[in-house]
């Protein structure tokens, strides 16, 4: 159901209200090109959209957004938990700017075990879990699955390695010889010892370490009995490192499946603590640093948002321990219940082990949050320095730099990266593959990126930066000049960074665009610290983006010059070898297995590469 808008920025919120009905669902605040600037849900659907349109009872921050609402979208739903799930999936969606936004929205990682192959492997997984086989986690980062595997690795030397690579084995590889892997490649396990090394690693995964080492103790003691020594060493060896590893996880107390979420909140940032725990085992912690488009918002609050946005799409342990009573508890868990399919618990009242795993969560929240504001007081004050130091009437809020990278005029590629107070802006980071201009020629490079860059901001695609960084000196620096002469960009200051004698970090002279004289700022400087840091992170985009372009090319036309090769056979040869530097080295023979490459095509192949 849609109230239809009166007039675009004198909106008739009575004409609106009187189709609005009293019953449970969700509301979106319209803004007059039709974007949503607010998503909410309630109980009351007229009692609550009315509450938006009552003088003197809104904080600034709401009657700032309602002064922009051109139309109102509601739907009504059965029950208020169906709002909030409703709500949740939308907020995910449309990330609308007057809401509580989780900003790490990354599926978390798992580890896959691939139980349909006959020598199984164990491996990272990120995304939907739809693969046949097992999954274990989910893992706070990927580093803590990293670690994991190679743990994994050296109790019960199960294969990490991809398919192509497995397949293609005529010896052992590296792993092996470090006692890394078995080597199921080359037949040196069988698949009925390498099955039960699996097995107990995926009961390793599952919390079942104590099972694990009696068996292991047992062993150990039988082989001693035998007298074979060697081998009750190694059994030996195994019980200790698994003591090791599961001392490391192990939670006091812990069972089932566990979240701990605590919340801090000062000066305005939030800081969100999740400590992950499944099966008994820690699987480690993580921060999350919600953004409050309300300075003022309390932290149940914005932990109900939290957790609503934060479970959309992600596993749902049995219980959930916050360390801030929930006003909305019994309908986030309804919530909660519906998504998951099952029963659901949050609880913020513990004792015993569960309250020291709560005070844990909130001590890291805090230590987590004070990392952040010390940092956001270090970039602060570099930005104050920059501004003293090129002389800008106000403090400059974001800053765009670009930077060109090529080998001898080959597959150039500009990149423009983003700054804003809060750091790196990676999501407005853009590179451009440059062509049309003769090779090596920097300046029409950069004249090129520019116009591409700037034509979409001068039509509203994204905001002007208060400060462009050109890494180069006068010659770059004109480019951009020109460029914003021609799309009569105003209110950008140019800044080029030249580099100093001998390419010394530190020696840099800023030129500014209008100014006759360079500026040279003194190694401690802070604003010259901001500076090489948004330039070196221009440089390491740019060349990140070259080194690509280069390899995809070189790929490319090397095999497109092979006669009667087409695409199918190439993308064969390829998925093969698992790159073109196993082409080049490969044999006549070995090419020949690949299917649809005959023995004359092999020979081409290997003569085009062999001269």
């Amino acid at each position: 159901m849609t109230s239809k808008a009166i007039n675009p920025g004198k909106f008739d919120h009575r004409s609106a209200l009187a189709s609005i009905p009293a019953s449970p669902g969700i509301y979106r605040m319209l803004d007059d090109k039709g974007e949503i600037l607010y998503v909410g849900k309630a109980k009351d659907l007229k009692k609550r959209v009315s509450s938006y349109f009552v003088r003197g009872r809104n904080s600034m921050r709401i009657s700032r957004m309602v002064s922009q609402v051109a139309d109102i979208e509601i739907t009504v739903t059965e029950t208020e938990a169906e709002a909030l799930l409703l709500e949740s999936n939308l907020i995910k969606k449309h990330r609308p700017r007057y809401n509580i936004l989780l900003r790490d929205d990354k599926s978390y990682p798992y580890i896959y075990v691939s139980t349909e192959s006959a020598f199984p492997r164990l491996s990272f997984h990120r995304g939907a879990r739809s693969g046949k086989g097992r999954y274990f986690g989910p893992y706070p980062s990927a580093t803590a699955v990293r670690f994991t595997l190679s743990q994994l690795q050296k109790l019960f030397k199960v294969r990490l390695c991809e398919e192509s690579y497995f397949r293609n084995r005529s010896r052992p590889c590296l792993q092996y010889q470090i006692k890394r892997c078995s080597a199921p490649c080359v037949g040196l396990v069988s698949e009925e010892e390498y099955g039960r090394d699996i097995d107990d690693a995926m009961r390793f995964l599952a919390g079942k370490s104590d099972e694990l080492i009696s068996e292991q103790i047992a062993k150990m003691e039988q082989a001693s009995a035998r007298l074979e020594f060697e081998k009750a060493a190694e059994h030996r060896d195994q019980i200790e490192l698994m003591r090791k590893i599961a001392q490391q996880q192990y939670i006091s107390g812990a069972k089932g499946d566990v979240d701990v979420v605590a919340i801090v909140v000062e000066q305005g940032i939030a800081c969100v603590q999740v400590f992950y725990i499944r099966g008994g085992n820690s699987l480690g912690n993580r921060a999350f640093f919600p953004r409050l488009p309300d300075k003022g918002a309390p932290e149940a609050e914005i932990l109900s948002a939290f957790l609503g946005q934060y479970y959309a799409g992600r596993e749902i342990p049995a219980e959930i321990i916050v360390n801030t009573p929930l006003d909305d508890r019994a309908l986030i868990e309804e919530m909660l219940r519906l998504r998951k399919g099952g029963r659901v618990t949050v609880k913020s009242s513990v004792r015993a082990d569960r309250a020291r795993w709560l005070e844990m969560a909130t001590r890291n929240a805090r230590v987590a949050l004070q990392a952040r504001l010390a940092s956001q007081d270090t970039v602060r004050s570099r930005y104050e320095d920059l501004q003293e130091r090129l002389g800008l009437d106000e403090l400059p809020r974001r800053l765009e730099c670009f930077d060109i990278s090529h080998t001898q005029g080959e597959a150039t590629v500009a990149s423009c990266v983003v700054f804003n107070e809060e750091g790196p802006l990676t999501s407005d980071y853009r590179r451009f593959n440059i062509s049309g201009i003769t090779p090596g020629d920097d300046y029409a490079a950069m004249h090129q990126a520019l116009t591409r860059r700037y034509r979409r901001l001068a039509e509203g695609e994204a905001a002007l930066p208060d400060i462009l960084f050109i890494d180069g000196g006068r010659g770059q620096l004109r480019q951009a000049e020109e460029v914003l002469s021609d799309f009569q960009i105003q209110g950008v200051t140019l800044v080029g960074v030249a580099k100093g004698e001998g390419r010394k970090a530190g020696l840099e002279t800023l030129f500014v665009s209008g100014r006759e004289q360079g500026i040279s700022l003194p190694p401690d400087s802070p604003a010259l610290q901001l500076v090489l840091h948004i330039r070196d992170e221009a440089h390491r985009f740019a060349i990140t983006g070259h080194r690509k372009r280069r390899a995809k090319s070189r790929v490319s036309s090397t095999l497109e010059q092979v006669p009667g090769l087409g695409p199918k056979r190439r993308q064969a040869l390829l998925k093969h070898f698992g790159g073109l530097r196993a082409i080049t080295t490969a044999s006549v023979e070995e090419l020949a297995k690949v299917p649809g490459i005959s023995r004359r095509l092999a020979e081409t192949i290997y003569d085009m590469h062999h001269g």
